[in-house]
């Protein structure tokens, strides 16, 4: 079939073009927790039109938009279906040129308020791309739809040149990680490693983090070991009318009486225990002694806030050391010098440790509580040193 514009009108205004859903299901329990929307042309006689034959030459005009808020209304009607039952927020895509049209976040919320529904369970999805190509508008879009109470989701991540900057400066909700990142089945170390790091970076910006396009047990298993948050792909399920997403979600309610204990992963637990370090530890750094580097992993609630957040190590004890009371300084850096680090690593001890007197912002001494522990590293012979820097109550 050739493609032309009135062809995709005409089958929008006799809903030839249907609203298919890919369930997402949490990484743990195996449970729907949330679905995305995708078209699908099934016209009159049956005949399936793929998306790829109409799609790509609609984005090419404002005919693409006519489609997404088509489809927004389409959801919006899925869900009130689910009135009385338990409703999942599910993700709807739009393109890059709604981020240009006039009023889009008052058109949205006019949409979803004339079905009483809840805003968060509309997920705007938007993808990785748009968000490079349109970086000067991108920010005030995306603060205006979430100011309104809807869920902002980053697609395909890691399907094109992924920018850390823009996941770093946009306040969105979910990190969608695109399946060609999992294109060698997580065998490959390479792979492997650029996953956790993904993972790790998402939850560390209160991201919740969705793996796309997992089709394989052994895909799943990894995934479950970065705690990756939700599953979507055919291992689990191919995108479904209507009618079988809505029983899919009745047969997956929740069990309530289920102990956590006995799905946490190992991963979970990891994560649960850095949430446990960087409370217990308001000042967290990581640092290679041998190439005299550092970085901050954790900064939040210490007594003192003008600390870099990376650099020079041995600028960073010369710096730590001028915050301390004056009779701490010398022995402070003296302690923490990597001269002396690298002389107590070599001579086999595993942690470094000093209480000081820092000077906070508030012009108060309070004590602290620095450790230096040593660490290996798997892949080189750098000697690494993470450090925990605690509050410690004042002497009586």
């Amino acid at each position: 079939m050739e493609f032309s514009a009135e062809n995709v009108r005409r089958a929008i205004a006799q809903e030839e073009l249907q609203a298919y859903y890919q369930p997402q299901f949490d990484a743990i329990t195996g449970k729907v927790k949330s679905a995305e929307a995708l078209v699908r042309w099934i016209q009159s006689d049956g005949t399936v039109v793929p998306p790829f034959a109409f799609i790509p030459q609609a984005e090419e005009s404002d005919l693409i938009m006519e489609i997404d808020w088509y489809m927004a209304k389409k959801v919006c009607e899925t869900l009130i279906r689910q009135n009385g039952r338990k409703q999942h927020p599910i993700a709807v895509n739009f393109s890059r040129r709604h981020i240009g049209e006039a009023h889009f976040t008052e058109k949205l919320t006019a949409l979803v308020d004339s079905y009483h529904l809840p805003h968060h369970l509309i997920e705007v999805e938007i993808t990785e791309s748009a968000m490079v190509n349109e970086s000067e508008k991108i920010l005030d879009w995306v603060i205006s739809v979430r100011s309104a109470g809807f869920t902002i989701a980053i697609d395909d991540f890691g399907s094109g040149l992924s920018s850390l900057q823009f996941v770093k400066d946009m306040p969105a909700d979910v990190l969608k990680i695109d399946k060609s990142l999992l294109s060698h089945n997580c065998e490959n170390e390479k792979e492997r490693i650029v996953l956790e790091s993904i993972f790790y970076f998402a939850h560390r910006l209160h991201m919740t983090t969705i793996a796309e396009g997992v089709e394989t047990k052994e895909q799943l298993a990894f995934l479950r070991t970065c705690d990756c948050g939700k599953i979507q792909g055919f291992l689990f399920a191919k995108p479904m009318p209507e009618a079988d997403y809505l029983t899919l979600c009745d047969e997956h309610v929740e069990d309530e009486s289920v102990d956590i204990l006995e799905i946490q992963t190992p991963a979970s637990a990891a994560d649960l225990l850095r949430r446990v370090i960087f409370q217990k530890y308001p000042l967290v750094i990581y640092s290679n002694l041998t190439r005299n580097s550092f970085y901050m992993m954790a900064y939040e609630d210490f007594s003192s806030t003008g600390c870099p957040s990376t650099g020079v190590f041995d600028e960073l004890i010369q710096h730590g050391a001028s915050s301390m009371y004056p009779d701490d300084q010398q022995v402070f850096a003296q302690t923490f010098s990597r001269e002396h680090l690298l002389a107590e690593y070599h001579a086999g001890k595993t942690e470094v440790k000093l209480i000081t007197r820092q000077l906070g912002n508030d012009g108060c001494y309070r004590r602290v509580e620095t450790t230096d522990y040593f660490v290996k590293s798997p892949s080189s012979e750098d000697v690494l040193v993470i450090t925990l820097c605690e509050n410690l109550p004042d002497e009586e």
